[in-house]
Order: C-alpha cells, then structure tokens, then sequence
C-alpha cells in the first residue's frame, strides 16, 4: 500500500519536490556549495504580517512577511519553508559530492557517489551522444512487424527500461496480509499527470491535451521520425492513451483501499489479458530462466484497466501500438539524454503543467540523481555531519509524549464503543517509531556505476531498484525499511507497515531547532509527529489494523460516528478555493485534513504535559500558547504558481497551505483562546469539527 507522506513528493505540493536557490531573483548568484548548515529559528518574527489580524486570517498573519520577500525562484514550480530547508541540504550534499568525485583515496560507497555525480555533470559528454544510449531500444521497436512481436516486447521493456507501458507491476504488501510480500499489477502507461487531464472538457483542459500532443510529436520528432510521422504518431499515442485514462480509477477511488484490493489467481489475470504471456513476463521480471509454479496469486489493483489494455492491444493498429512505446520510451529517457531532449520534457512538464521558468543548475539534478538513486550510501555522511543523538532522543521523547496523547484521546472519546477503542490502543502501541535513518544501510555492491556513463548509470539503477523489490518475494517483511531518504525533508506514515517514519532531513531548524524554547518546536515538529500518527486513523488508515492488514475493527456504529465527524471536515475545507473557481476536491484530501487537525491537537497535548509545572515567559511580543500557533503556521509558509496550484487541485491529496493552517486552528479552541478571538472570527468555524 501507498505511504502517506506529510507533503506530496514529485508534485511540489509545498515545493517540496522544486527546490530553489537563492530568496531574490534580482540578486540571484550562483550557489555554492555549503560546507555547514545554516540556521534559520523555527519561530521568526520578519516573516508575520502584523497588519492582519490572526482572528482574521492566521496564515497571512504568520506567513505575510514571508511571502512578501521569498519571491518563487525561476527553476520553482513553488517556494515554501520545506523547499528552502530541502535547498539547504542539497547543497550541503553537493559539497560531499564534489569531494567524493575528486577524491583519489575513496571508499566503495564514495566511489558511486561520487562517479554517479560526476558522470551526471559531465554535461558536455551527455550532449554529444544525442538519442544514442537508447537507440538499440528504438531500432527494437522499429524491427516489430506483427501484434505478437509487439506484445511481447512489453515484457522486455517493464523489465530493462525506465517508463511505464501500458501498466505497472512490482511487489508489495499483502494488505490483507502484511506478513507477505505479493506480486502487484496496477494500472500505468499515461504521460499525462492523471486520468482527469484526458477527460474534462473546459478550454483549460482541451488546451492541455493540445499542447501534450504537440510535445509528443516533439519529442518523437528528436528521436528521428519525420515531422508528418511524429504528428501521425502523437495522435495515435493521445487516443491510446485516452483509452486507458477512460478505465482508470479516480484518485478519490484510488483512496479506498479494497478498490485496489483483488487478489486473483493468476490463471484469472491470463483470463482477463490474454494476449500477454504473464508466467513468462513475471519469470523475466524475477530474474528467472523460466516461469515459477509458485506464483499462484497476486493482486490486480484495477482489473477493469486490465481489461482495457488487452483491448488495445488487440484492437489498435500495430504502427500506432508502436508509437506508443516510442513515445513513452522516449519520454521516460528524456531527463537523462542530451540538452535539447531533456529540455523538451522540462518545457512540457515544468513549464506548461506547473509555469516554472528555467531548468534547475546542473548540480541540483545531479545531487537528486545520486539521492534518489544511492540515496542510503549518500544519507550515511549526511546523518553523520548533521543529525546529533541530541536531536534523536528529544524527538523520540515527542514522539512518544504525541503517542500518549492519542492514547488519552481515544480512551475519552463520547462517540466510540468500548470495544472499538481496545482495538485502536492495541494499534497505537504496535506502531513502530522510525526517527532519523535506517538501523541497517542499504547494500549497493550489486549496483554498477561508472565514471563516464551517465543515462547508464542512470538505467542500471533502476533495474537494481526492481531487482531488490522483485527479490522480496518469498522473504520476511523487513521493517526496518525507509521509504525515504535520510536528507528527504518529509515524513509519511505506512498502512502496512503500521510505522510513522521522520526523516533526519526533516529534523533540522527552522522546522525543529534545538535553539528554541519547546513552544514552536512542539507546534511544527510535534505537529508533524501528530500529523503522521494521525494518519494511522484517518479514513484510509483506520481500515487497517495493529499487524498493517486490511480489517473492519469498527462497530458498524463506530464507524457511522467517525464518518459523521469527518464529514465536518469535508464540508470545511470543500468551501476553499485553491485557484480561480477551483475549490479542494475534500474528498481526496480529508485523509490530510484530519491528520492536520488532530496532529495539532496531540501536539499542543503533548507540549502541556511537557511544560507542566514550569514557569513559561512571553517572548518576542507573544504567549507561549501563541508561540506554540505562530510555529504551528510558519511550516507552511509559501508561494505558489497558478499553473502549479490548478496541478495540485487535480492530484494532489494535500491542501493548500493556507486551508492547512486556516482549517486547523479555526477549529481550536485553544488558538481562539490564545488570541481572544471572538465567537464571529473567521478563524472560528462553526461547528468546530474535530474526528480525534
């Protein structure tokens, strides 16, 4: 099952996957690298706008400075405290890298590093090799004449290549069973961030689909068809591509967890893909010489999706069956190949989808290359040179004051029956606490990187990666696995696994700031903490139980009581807008609300029995319990782009900054008390929703 991190990764919910490099463009100088980390307070008192009225509207009061000098750099889809904080490890992690690529005396773990980075900046060698790294694939697809030659090129591709033809498949999980690993088919094959993009019909959307067939025909252009091709082409792959979307899940479907839940015998996936080979295909995947008698069941996520790609398969004309795979190879590559390619896919997905103005430095694509692909082997120096054991044991300290908050909370609850609650404890106590970085570092030995190959390098990787996923099959759950990186500035909690996992990237000021008095840090950090824990009981996390499978333990009346509650919070934030006349889609982001809701609440729990029987002081012109608000909102600082923001509305399960500040402490009771706002504040909402 899917983790639930704090911020959407890959989207730039919160600028969190765009990282920027400098607060004024005017000013704007190349970065250097960082030999330490600077220091930000997780409390600033530059970044409030005190002309608004926090009873008014607590996030443009928290955040109004800073908004008004952090400008979006060029390279930004958006800008925001998590992405200055990401920016600040980046370039942290540059310097190490340098070092690493220079140095004649290396270890094993510095040698990849280090040849992975330098073979990515090597910028010249990349450009003079144009389409060639994956030219014998191209000449492959150009040599498929019949529909069964095409057909099983698939197989070849989902195992050696980047990209997703026609649909995904990997191992996870059992979610019924969290005991064992199990084969997952899922539905993939769309260029397009979601199915929604290929169905709407207003102006924005059919300008969209324009534009993405354009750079379709671009991009296969680049890789050597014709110009009356390529656009033959493109039209070809926008039709296929539609057809799939059309059988696709929503993403508020995708939510629920028993819609992607269909464990099936494999002579029944046969049944519903006929014309792909599947024994064979999962024996190549694996890594074996033939297919494996073991293989009995494995989990279909959207057997409707199925369906449709056997249908396209044996329905669409083999030239256009074969555009398609270009395509998607082609754009799969794209980042990794030479200047005018990577370019293509960044004018399209950067800079149409999300109005980005300019690529990033060549340093931050190769410092993100070396963490998402060696990121364990390069997290080891990064915890060493940051990450105190100070650091460690007060944030478990929260950790576990947060979790004996929630404990109290469920006991007292007036709307949940006895047994339901003895359940719930019985979950809470089993979650396992991952803080900081990996009890064991992850092996990369097997993992071949070379100085001078770059989309090499690159690939290798990836085939490494679903080697060790496929290689899980057959083995115990191992639970010491992260799911991020140690710089990774997030956090996420996991169904199956039933742990909440912090970064150490994340545990670093202005978001945790050892500096500081325990009011903000329990208000973001211990938000944060309570935030990932709620997430154990939200409306997807609350159908799974202590082990991580997929159990009602709800009292039919139990469960009407939470859905009840949560309807209060759907309503709320179903009334933002998150750009021109588009309002939060609340039932794809409920699950985020209420972990806002209640993180904050535990945290302000956990911080009072902390502080209990000290003698607090006010400082910098606020109480304590202000203190506590003030840090609360600072964490979502940011700014963000129109055409970034209409992305997020169509996929992301997070809600815009504001709403996730706005919509917690207007139903708190202790915000209104602590700024004596009045019954009629907009930051009081009534009814005060609360689930847990």
């Amino acid at each position: 099952m899917l983790s639930k991190p704090l911020l959407a990764l890959g989207t730039a919910a919160l600028g969190l996957a765009a990282f920027g490099t400098s607060f004024n463009l005017a000013a704007q100088q190349p970065a250097q690298p960082l030999k330490e980390m600077p220091y930000s307070p997780s409390l600033d008192v530059t970044s409030l706008d005190r002309t608004v009225d926090p009873c008014v509207d607590f996030y443009k009061f928290s955040c109004g400075g800073w908004m008004a000098k952090n400008p979006i750099p060029a390279d930004q889809a958006a800008w925001d405290v998590y992405a200055k904080l990401s920016n600040d490890n980046e370039q942290f992690l540059w310097g190490i890298l340098e070092e690493d690529a220079k140095a004649k005396d290396r270890t094993a773990v510095q040698q990849k590093v280090g040849d992975y980075f330098g073979a990515c900046m090597n910028t010249a060698a990349i450009d003079a090799l144009g389409v060639k790294p994956i030219q014998p694939t191209l000449d492959r697809l150009d040599s498929l004449k019949t529909r069964a030659e095409l057909i099983a090129e698939l197989t070849t591709l989902n195992h050696a290549e980047m990209g997703s033809f026609f649909f995904n498949s990997g191992t996870d999980q059992d979610a019924a069973d969290s005991s064992t690993i199990v084969v997952e088919v899922g539905a993939g094959g769309l260029g397009l961030p979601d199915r929604d993009y290929y169905l709407k019909t207003d102006a924005k959307s059919v300008t969209i689909r324009e534009q993405y067939i354009a750079y379709v025909q671009h991009l296969l252009e680049l890789s050597g068809e014709s110009p009356a091709q390529a656009k033959a082409d493109a039209v070809s792959t926008m039709r296929i591509e539609t057809a799939l979307a059309k059988a696709s899940l929503t993403r508020v479907d995708r939510r629920d967890p028993h819609k992607t839940y269909h464990m099936l015998p494999l002579t029944e996936l046969q049944t519903l893909a006929p014309a792909i080979d599947w024994p064979h295909y999962f024996a190549v995947q694996r890594g074996l010489s033939k297919p494996d008698a073991g293989l009995v069941k494995l989990n279909v996520e959207q057997p409707e999706f199925v369906k449709a790609v056997q249908t396209q398969l044996m329905t669409e004309d083999v030239a256009a069956l074969r555009a398609y795979l270009r395509f998607h190879l082609m754009n799969s590559a794209s980042p990794y190949l030479s200047q005018p390619i990577a370019q293509a896919n960044f004018d399209f997905f950067s800079k149409t989808l999300r109005g980005v103005q300019a690529m990033p430095p060549r340093w931050k694509t190769c410092t993100r290359g070396v963490d998402n692909n060696l990121g364990e082997a390069l997290g080891q120096e990064f915890v060493a040179r940051t990450f105190s054991p100070a650091t460690k044991a007060k944030t478990q300290l929260m950790t576990e004051q947060i979790e004996t908050a929630m404990q109290h909370e469920i006991e007292n609850l007036d709307w949940m029956s006895p047994a339901t609650k003895q359940e719930a404890l019985r979950k809470l106590h089993a979650i396992r606490n991952k803080i900081g970085y990996p009890e064991t570092w992850r092996d990369y030995t097997a993992l071949d990187v070379k100085p001078d190959d770059y989309f090499g390098n690159t690939r290798r990787a990836s085939v490494f990666e679903d080697a060790r996923q496929w290689n899980k099959l057959g083995k115990p759950v191992n639970h010491n696995e992260w799911d991020m990186t140690p710089p990774t500035v997030n956090a996420y909690f996991n169904d199956t696994m039933n742990d909440i996992n912090f970064p150490a990237g994340v545990l670093q000021p202005p978001l945790y700031d050892p500096k500081i008095d325990d009011a903000p840090n329990y208000g973001d950090t211990g938000g944060t903490i309570g935030h990932e824990l709620t997430h154990a009981f939200d409306d997807e996390g609350r159908q799974f139980d202590t082990n991580g499978n997929l159990r009602d333990w709800w009292t039919p009346k139990d469960a009407e009581g939470f859905e009840t509650r949560i309807n209060c919070v759907r309503d709320q934030y179903a009334g933002y807008v998150i750009v021109d006349d588009i309002h939060i889609t609340s039932k794809l982001t409920s699950g985020e609300d209420v972990a806002d809701l209640g993180g904050e609440l535990l945290a302000y729990i956990a911080w009072k029995a902390q502080t209990a029987g000290m003698t607090l002081t006010d400082a910098e012109g606020f109480t304590p319990d202000q203190r506590f608000f003030v840090g609360m909102a600072q964490w979502a600082c940011e700014n963000d782009r129109p055409e970034n923001l209409r992305l997020r509305a169509a996929t992301d399960p997070h809600s815009p900054a504001y709403a996730r500040i706005n919509g917690v402490v207007s139903n708190m009771p202790q915000f209104q008390k602590a700024f004596g706002c009045k019954a009629t504040a907009p930051m009081v909402h009534t009814p005060t929703c609360r689930v847990w």
